[in-house]
């Protein structure tokens, strides 16, 4: 594939189609690594955005109580000590 470089500004740049953009899930932001010769882009991905947000509303509505317990009738935890 070829693409053309352009002019952005005082800066030069690409243009990646949506196509690509969706497939490699691309949105904001890329990393960019120059190895032997190659220019590479890696989607930055942001797994857990979002999460804090997400836990405080959680907390403020009391839905982040312990589904299970953390520590089972049965479980001998004299095997984990040093």
């Amino acid at each position: 594939m070829e693409l053309a470089v352009i002019n952005i500004g005082n800066s030069k740049g690409i243009r990646l189609s949506k196509t690509i953009l969706e497939k490699y899930n691309i949105s904001d932001k890329v990393k960019i690594f120059l190895e032997d010769g190659y220019i590479l882009l890696k989607p930055i991905e942001e797994p857990r955005l979002g999460w804090e947000e997400s836990f405080r509303e959680m907390r403020e509505n009391g839905d982040d109580q312990l589904l299970i317990d953390d520590v089972f009738d049965d479980e001998n935890l004299d095997e984990w000590s040093v």
